[in-house]
Parts: C-alpha cells; sequence; structure tokens
C-alpha cells in the first residue's frame, strides 16, 4: 500500500489538493491486486489513516492541503522494542500523545506483553521483564494504537524507525499498513532551530525539557512533541498548511532558499 500513498500524494500535490475520480482510480487499481472497484479502496485508504476525503462532487481531497498546521492532529509516538528489526523483535511499550492547536488533547501509554527481554534493553529503557507480564497482548497494543492514531500526522524522533517497524507489526497481525502522512522531529528541528546535535537525549537537555525519563515510551512521546513545538515556533512565513510542513520538513536548502525569494519578490510586487 505504500507505494498508493506515495503516488496519490504526489497526484494531490500536483493537482492542488483535489483529484477527480478518473484521476484517483488509475492510480489506486494500478497498485493493487485487490479484485475491489475504486470506492472499497477509497474506504481502505482511510481505514489505513490515509487522510483522504470524498467531496459533494465526488471528486477526493487531501485533507492536510487544506488544513492549518495549528488546527492539524498530530500523534506524536515512540516505542521500546526488544531488538532492532521487526521480523525477529517486538513492541515492547507504546507511548503516544495527540496534539492539536499546541495542546495535548489526549494520550495513551502501554507495555505489551513479551516473552523474551534481551538484558542490554533492560539496562537502557529500565524495563524488567516483570513489567510485560500480564500486560495487553501485541494484537490489542497495536490495535488500541491504530484506533488511537486515527489519521492524524504520524510524528517521531527518527520517525523512519518507529513508522517502519509499526508497519510491519501492524502487517504481521492484519491491521494493514500506515497511511498516515509522517513528519520526524528530527528532520524539522535541523530545518528550524540550530543545534550541536539532534538525538533526542541532547535536545531534552538542551531545551531544559524536564521531568524526561529517556528511553521510556511515553517520556520520549511527550519530548518529540515539545521538540516539535519549539520547532513551530520558528517555522518560516510560508509554512501555511499540514502539507506544507510536511514538504517543508524534508526541503533541501536550496528550494527553501527559492521559497523565501519567491516570497520576497510577492511582497515587493
Amino acid at each position: 500500500m505504500q507505494k498508493v500513498f506515495d503516488e496519490l500524494t504526489r497526484a494531490f500535490r500536483k493537482h492542488k489538493g483535489v483529484l477527480s475520480k478518473a484521476q484517483f482510480e488509475p492510480i489506486v487499481m494500478k497498485h493493487t491486486t485487490l479484485l475491489e472497484d475504486s470506492d472499497t479502496i477509497f474506504i481502505l485508504l482511510q481505514a489505513s489513516g490515509y487522510p483522504i476525503e470524498e467531496d459533494e462532487e465526488g471528486n477526493y481531497r487531501l485533507r492536510t492541503f487544506f488544513t492549518p498546521y495549528e488546527e492539524e492532529r498530530y500523534c506524536v509516538i515512540d516505542i521500546e522494542t526488544n531488538g532492532s528489526k521487526p521480523g525477529t523483535s517486538q513492541v515492547i511499550e507504546i507511548g503516544a500523545v495527540m496534539v492539536q492547536n499546541g495542546e495535548i488533547i489526549d494520550r495513551l501509554e502501554t507495555f505489551v506483553e513479551c516473552a523474551f527481554l534481551p538484558e542490554y534493553i533492560t539496562k537502557i529503557t529500565g524495563i524488567e521483564p516483570e513489567d510485560l507480564i500480564g500486560a495487553p497482548t501485541r494484537r490489542e497494543a497495536l490495535t488500541a494504537l491504530r484506533r488511537f492514531m486515527g489519521d492524524a500526522v504520524f510524528v517521531a524522533h527518527n520517525a523512519n524507525f518507529d513508522y517502519s517497524f509499526l508497519t510491519a507489526s501492524f502487517e504481521r497481525f492484519g491491521l494493514g499498513g500506515i497511511g498516515n502522512p509522517k513528519l520526524c522531529t528530527i528532520d524539522l528541528a535541523r530545518r528550524t532551530f540550530e543545534s550541536e546535535r539532534y538525538g533526542l537525549g541532547y535536545l531534552i537537555e538542551c531545551l531544559g525539557i524536564e521531568t524526561a525519563t529517556h528511553h521510556r515510551a511515553f517520556s520520549d512521546a511527550l519530548c518529540a512533541a515539545q521538540v516539535m513545538k519549539k520547532s513551530f515556533e520558528t517555522l518560516p512565513e510560508y509554512v501555511k498548511t499540514t502539507d506544507d510542513l510536511l514538504q517543508f520538513s524534508t526541503s533541501s536548502k536550496k528550494s527553501r532558499r527559492i521559497k523565501r525569494e519567491e516570497r520576497r519578490e510577492k511582497r515587493e510586487e
């Protein structure tokens, strides 16, 4: 499904956030082997967290293209695992906060049942094997996270790891892929404020984030939310919508310079 998400997003950006059914159908049908019609695939895309809507004329809209970034819902996530590879490892703790208009509006925190916890993971996280006894099963915990995320923007510090690990975990338990747009707070921080390093542990100290317990999921999710908040303070003026923010977070220096020059030229006209 990831190819569908990526190509749809490129198409939406090309057509200013709106696709007709005739534009939508060839993309989704090309990347699926399901014997379903485009309406069914539209429902599956929504269920995966992809922020797509249908308007009164039957066109499809990418919600992030029209939502002011301040009003967007951001699901800031951190996970602890018992190894680095999702094929041989699993999630042992999930922490997530839902942020909108600069405020935390919901939260999720849970251990995950696990039969094997390496000693080195305990040393890093402080999580003991006893903490995981009687915890929700992987299916239960991942299903709870899927429901919690909805179609909010997926935010994490070093988001590629959390996103790919959770995608593999969701797919293993029949929960589908993750269609939620992805925002990495490392990428965003590098484009909005100067720091000697951008690891979360260093930023916790640098930004004076209090009550942080590094390498625990809920605490690190809270800290990543604080890094995002700090970055929002110095976003350039041309970042208006959620999609603007997502594109800015992965933009090159050259593209940001061009944006600034275009903005300056418009003011001078």
